[in-house]
């Protein structure tokens, strides 16, 4: 299934001012739509990471204007701060490793925004995902790798459901970042060769992320030991502690790499080991949520990280058996077995579950 609709229906289009939705929008022009740019104005702080400063919104609006589409601006602010931003903020204060980006998807762009546009009268809305929606014999919809695979983002949009992909476009992921370019710059746009958004939009590169949560929570010090307890170094946050971190914990040199393997918030201790000693046989995962209903007994593989490799798994119920209050109505816990030994995953990232390079399904690591 082409990420370009040709039947010319009316498209909202959600434009954060950088070069891949300016292209969506103007390839569903072009395709005979009508497309209506949107922006969300999602944080009034300080962002300099080119995802949420306000020069994105004049350069979607910019763009609009170049394209001969309407363009309107939805304020979220309260949405994203209550979504995203207090929950990275609890996750880090209860020594989990929040992806607020997968959040920011989950609870604004194809939830918040989906139901304006339905309220609006568009039964569709497209993005700037380097991602495909591809349709299976049996009508249902799966989040497809991109064809450019050092920009796939079909990890961040494992959550999306079947309602959610019978209304959703997206124009380029059948294309690399550079053709993307390209025709941004044969049209003439003002983003075609506008950086990409890095990292968080509400971290600043300038102030940090230890900043910005020291004006919201305690950040509390901490000790850093080995395996027998023996104390070897010092972090200035242990909420800040990330496993397989290597860096920033103070450790005295030499002798081989040590990572942190075990944040133990309440007695605010770190525990390293070596490489060895951060390798599982299996994750134990929570929110599973399947995209077409469970697969059964195909092959999967794994992805822990938006560009990480995907390892074959297996995923089987948990030990916590019962009544469950996550999106799958199962067990309330699962396990992930990995078929080699795989690096431990941190609580509060995303376990994505593929099936060849169309995604399956994903979860949170506990």
């Amino acid at each position: 299934m082409t990420g370009v609709d040709r039947s010319g229906g009316p498209v909202m289009v959600a434009m954060s001012g950088g070069v891949d939705s300016s292209v969506a929008a103007a390839l569903l022009r072009d395709a005979g739509h009508e497309v209506v740019g949107v922006t969300l104005r999602l944080w009034g702080g300080e962002s300099d990471s080119g995802c949420c400063a306000v020069s994105d919104v004049d350069d979607a609006r910019r763009v609009a204007d170049a394209l001969g589409i309407e363009h309107h601006v939805f304020n979220l602010g309260d949405d994203f701060e209550r979504d995203v931003v207090a929950p990275y903020v609890a996750d880090h204060a209860a020594g989990r490793t929040p992806n607020p980006c997968v959040e920011c998807n989950r609870h604004l762009k194809f939830n918040r925004l989906r139901h304006r546009a339905s309220a609006l009268g568009f039964d569709q809305i497209a993005t700037g995902h380097h991602a495909r929606i591809v349709e299976r014999p049996d009508g249902t919809r799966r989040i497809a790798r991109a064809v450019d695979s050092g920009k796939d983002q079909s990890y961040v949009l494992h959550m999306l459901d079947q309602a959610q992909l019978a209304g959703l476009l997206l124009p380029i992921g059948d294309l690399t970042k550079d053709e993307v370019r390209r025709h941004a710059s044969a049209i003439g746009l003002r983003t075609a060769d506008k950086p990409d958004s890095q990292d968080v939009c509400f971290i600043t590169r300038a102030h940090g992320r230890e900043d910005f949560l020291a004006r919201r929570i305690s950040l509390t010090p901490g000790r850093v030991v080995d395996g027998d307890g023996i104390q070897v170094g010092a972090v200035d946050s242990v909420e800040l502690v990330t496993i397989g971190q290597r860096k920033g914990m103070a450790l005295a040199g030499g002798g081989a790499p040590r990572y942190a393997v075990a944040v133990d918030l309440p007695t605010a201790t770190v525990t390293v080991g070596s490489a060895d000693d951060l390798l599982v046989d299996e994750t134990p995962v929570d929110g599973l949520v399947w995209t077409g209903g469970p697969v059964g007994t195909v092959s999967l593989t794994a992805q822990t990280s938006a560009h990480g490799t995907a390892e074959p798994v297996t995923v089987d119920a948990g030990p916590e058996d019962g009544p469950s209050d996550g999106p799958d109505d199962g067990p309330a816990q699962w396990l992930v077995r990995w078929a080699r030994s795989h690096r431990r995953v941190a609580p509060g990232q995303s376990v994505v579950f593929y099936d060849g390079d169309e995604v399956v399904g994903g979860a949170t690591a506990s």
